[in-house]
C-alpha cells in the first residue's frame, strides 16, 4: 500500500465540497495497517472525529491539536479492532464526547475497553447542524461494522469494509462472506462520490472500487471452488497454498481465515462439505 497521506499525525485536509474534512495518519504502519490507521476529523457547528486508532498519546494528541478550540461532540468508531478503537475511551475523556458504534462482538482481537454512549444501529443520523452522519451497518470484516455517510458531501468513511490498494480479511466466525458481499451489494445502491478508508488513500471512483472488491471475491471463491474439485478431500493448509498461490508467504496466515470464510459461504450454500478438519467439493 503506497502511503500518498502525509506525516504521521499531521491533520491534511481533503478536497471536499463545502464541510471541512481532515484525515490525521497514525503512527502505526505496519503489514496489515499500511501507512497506519486514519483518522478523520469533520468541522462544522459540531465536530466529529471517525477513528481515533490505537491508545497511542501521540496521535491523541494529534487529534487533540486538529480539534483546537472546538468543542469534539462525537467519537465514531468503524469497529473494535484495536488498530482502530481503544483511542476512543482517552479521546472521551478528554473531552466528554459521545461515543458512536455498535457494541463489542464476542471474538478474538476485539477492544473490551470501547462502550458505546447510546443504542446506535443502521440507519441512525446523527444531526451536526450544517452537516448529518448516516450510519450503515457494513457486517463482513466483522459484525459490529460500521460505514458513516457525510450526506452532504456524499462522502462515506469505509473503515475496514472497503480498503485502497488491498482487500480486507474476512474473519470468521465473527466474521462473514455471504454478509460481506451483501454489504458491499448495499453500498452499490448509494449515490457515492468519495470513499474514505481506515487504510490507504481517499477514492474518487466509489461504484468502480466496489465493483471491483465483489468481482474479486467471486473470482477467489470460484478458486477456492476448482481447488476443492482438484484436491478432493483436503485440509487448509493444502488448499490455502493453492487458492492463494498469488500471496506473499507472511501473508498465508491471513489468507487462511478469509479462505475459511469463502468455504463456510459454500458450506451454506451446499458446495462444500466440512468433514473434521478435512473440507471436499458438496453436491449441490
Amino acid at each position: 500500500m503506497v502511503n500518498l497521506q502525509g506525516t504521521a499525525g499531521e491533520a491534511v485536509a481533503i478536497a471536499t465540497q463545502s464541510i471541512p474534512v481532515f484525515r490525521i495518519l497514525g503512527h502505526n504502519p505496519g503489514p496489515m495497517t499500511g501507512p497506519g490507521t486514519n483518522s478523520y476529523l469533520i468541522v462544522g457547528e459540531k465536530t466529529c472525529l471517525i477513528d481515533p486508532g490505537p491508545a497511542d498519546e501521540r496521535q491523541l494528541d494529534a487529534i487533540l491539536d486538529a480539534v483546537g478550540d472546538n468543542n469534539l461532540d462525537y467519537i465514531l468508531v468503524t469497529h473494535t479492532h484495536r488498530d482502530h478503537s481503544p483511542g476512543a475511551l482517552r479521546l472521551q475523556q478528554a473531552t466528554s464526547a459521545q461515543l458512536v458504534g455498535l457494541a463489542v462482538p464476542e471474538a478474538a482481537g476485539q477492544d473490551l475497553t470501547f462502550h458505546p454512549s447510546s443504542y446506535w444501529q443502521d440507519g441512525d443520523v446523527l444531526d451536526c447542524g450544517d452537516y448529518s452522519i448516516e450510519l450503515i451497518h457494513t457486517p463482513g470484516h466483522v459484525s459490529n461494522h460500521l460505514c458513516f455517510l457525510l450526506a452532504e458531501e456524499r462522502l462515506l468513511f469505509t473503515g475496514d469494509h472497503v480498503l485502497q490498494g488491498t482487500t480486507p480479511v474476512i474473519l470468521p466466525p465473527d466474521g462473514n462472506m455471504a454478509h460481506y458481499l451483501g454489504s458491499l451489494e448495499r453500498l452499490q445502491k448509494l449515490d457515492l462520490l468519495m470513499l474514505a478508508p481506515g487504510h490507504g488513500d481517499v477514492m474518487h471512483e466509489p461504484q468502480q472500487e466496489i465493483s471491483k472488491l465483489i468481482q474479486h471475491r467471486l473470482q477467489r471463491e470460484a478458486k477456492v471452488f476448482a481447488g476443492l474439485e482438484k484436491l478432493g478431500k483436503c485440509d487448509l493448509d493444502a488448499l490455502v497454498q493453492v487458492v492463494y498461490d498469488d500471496v506473499a508467504e507472511h501473508l498465508i496466515p491471513w489468507a487462511k481465515k478469509t479462505l475459511l470464510a469463502h468455504l463456510y459461504k459454500l458450506e451454506g450454500e451446499g458446495r462444500a462439505v466440512l468433514s473434521g478438519e478435512h473440507w471436499q467439493p458438496g453436491t449441490r
